[in-house]
């Protein structure tokens, strides 16, 4: 494999409006980013990927974007990112920005053009139609955020097309015209500083033609909208266009948000040759979801995990790295979804940081991963900003749940849950804001904070800097960075053990996912020199082949 200069590289992502707030109204922003970036140069973090900024209304938290050039005003000011632009590499650390251009906002200057005039040049730029002749939309698909994916185009007979929001129209890639915007725009922001982009719900922008009905799948008559765009097909046509256009004249780094896509196009997406530099593995996340709503999905056991992770990394194993991930801001907190209610401790914690930081790939932090931060309680809906949310409690409601067990059932997935601020002190709100925060505070920031960690050797934020330092170390990059993920011990229930296989060393990652302790034996382990390199475990016994691991305890071992 051609060694690239993000191999060896760890990306922590920022959701801007929940990170630090500098002027107190409540809301995160970009000098708010600035005045951090020496806690994520601590931390050993390289690339930093900032969640929109852009000009917005906000229907969907800045995913509607109304100008891509422009900063939204709740965010700072332009100079304020060129400042962000040029203190991130002062530090050495790499920017990304979130590119959405499946969808725009319906209050960008495309859209405005197209009610005008939805047969003009504008119109062509998104998915306009009319209804069919017995009066019914153009098709019976179903939003990402519920209800039909069509909506009429301001006083005009026409329609169009939306796959998530109402306030996010989808361009129509199909246009030429609409691409070259598209890439004027990218390379205007690379030529600015930017390192490259995390690509948003990129899987959307090719669509099945022509437009047709597909079999519903609930009472609503409506069709599930992931089937449908799984009919899609030359989609390579546009990805390998955008590549050769933008990321590749810039040896950026482009990671893409890519859902159900086969095994047999990996290598096309994320090969040698892909479409981005890498995809993440949201393979985890999907485990247990139900087409019929989040109240019908099953929560992961160890097994299921272990089971997944393994997976995933075969598939990829002579392809390219995938993204790790346990969390993002359109999921829940993987410490509250992935660990069993008996190991949602700090030592649980880290048992879930090493499984997931030393599998083969690059590692992604989202804000306040590094702490341990937790799902929150939502008392009532009232509380909840998200708008998947507040459609999957109505999903709930509809199917029979009372108000309780819908408010259970979203509590646990809702998107909210990582846009809670970022836990910085145990001061007023956390340390996030001096004014009122947009959305409440984690009540358990007393017990959960940065400067709490900061100054403990045994935190959560001690031990994922742990991490971070042992995937950078030189004499084992062969086996952190590009060794093959080897599964062992795989049906050893609720242990999760593989070999890091590198040239000169191997390195073995176990972890003990039981409330009880453990004792697994490797034959392997008694031909070979065995050092302790990291572990959240008190003790550490070794003998003969045979290992006994503490309650949660998680060891890296370096093999010689």
């Amino acid at each position: 494999m051609e060694k690239k200069w993000w191999h060896n590289k760890i990306a922590y992502q920022i959701y801007p409006k929940s990170f630090c707030d500098s002027n107190g109204d409540g809301i995160g922003d970009l000098p708010g980013i600035i005045s951090k970036l020496d806690y994520l140069k601590d931390l050993g973090v390289d690339i930093l990927w900032i969640s929109p900024v852009y000009v917005s209304p906000l229907a969907d938290q800045g995913y509607d974007i109304a100008d891509y050039q422009q900063i939204d005003p709740r965010f700072g000011t332009m100079e304020d990112m060129d400042r962000l632009i040029k203190e991130a590499k002062a530090r050495g650390l790499h920017l990304l920005m979130d590119l959405v251009v499946n969808h725009c906002s319906d209050e960008h200057i495309w859209f405005k053009k197209a009610c005008e005039d939805p047969e003009g040049k504008y119109g062509a730029y998104f998915y306009l139609k009319k209804k069919s002749p017995d009066g019914s939309l153009p098709t019976n698909w179903r939003s990402y955020f519920g209800g039909p994916a069509w909506d009429r185009l301001g006083d005009t007979d026409w329609y169009y097309f939306h796959a998530f929001h109402k306030k996010q129209p989808d361009l129509n890639w199909e246009n030429p015209e609409l691409r070259e915007e598209i890439y004027k725009m990218m390379n205007w922001w690379l030529d600015k500083g930017l390192d490259g982009f995390r690509v948003d719900a990129i899987i959307n922008i090719k669509k099945p033609l022509p437009f047709r009905n597909y079999p519903a799948d609930r009472a609503d008559g409506l069709c599930d909208l992931g089937s449908v765009m799984d009919r899609a097909q030359g989609i390579g046509e546009f990805l390998r266009e955008m590549r050769d256009r933008t990321f590749a004249p810039h040896d950026s780094f482009s990671v893409g948000e890519v859902f159900n896509i086969k095994d047999s196009q990996l290598n096309d997406f994320m090969g040698p040759d892909g479409y981005f530099s890498s995809i993440f593995d949201f393979s985890q996340m999907e485990m247990g979801k139900s087409i019929k709503g989040w109240y019908d999905c099953k929560e992961p056991r160890p097994e299921d995990y272990k089971n997944c992770c393994f997976k995933s990394q075969k598939k990829a194993e002579r392809i390219g790295f995938f993204s790790n991930i346990i969390e993002n801001h359109d999921e829940p907190r993987g410490v509250s979804y992935y660990l069993p209610e008996y190991a949602r401790s700090e030592k649980g914690k880290k048992l879930l940081a090493a499984m997931y930081f030393m599998l083969r790939g690059i590692p992604f932090i989202y804000q306040g991963q590094e702490l341990g931060m937790e799902n929150i309680a939502f008392e009532s809906m009232k509380e909840v900003d998200d708008v998947s949310t507040i459609e999957e409690y109505r999903v709930a409601r509809e199917a029979g749940l009372s108000e309780e067990e819908s408010l259970r059932a979203v509590n646990l997935l809702s998107r909210d849950n990582t846009r809670t601020p970022f836990q910085w002190n145990d001061g007023p709100e956390a340390g996030f804001t001096t004014g009122k925060p947009w959305l409440r505070v984690n009540p358990n920031y007393r017990r959960i904070n940065a400067a709490d960690q900061e100054q403990r050797g045994g935190s959560v934020l001690s031990f994922y800097k742990e991490l971070i330092r042992l995937r950078k170390e030189e004499r084992l990059e062969e086996a952190a960075v590009y060794g093959k993920t080897e599964p062992v011990l795989t049906e050893e229930r609720d242990i999760m053990a593989y070999f890091r296989r590198g040239q000169g060393c191997d390195l073995l990652v176990i972890g003990n996912f039981r409330s009880e302790p453990a004792k697994v034996a490797l034959e392997e382990l008694k031909k070979r020199q065995v050092k302790l390199l990291l572990t959240n475990g008190e003790t550490f016994s070794h003998e003969g082949g045979q290992i006994t691991l503490e309650p949660l305890q998680a060891v890296i071992l370096e093999c010689v």
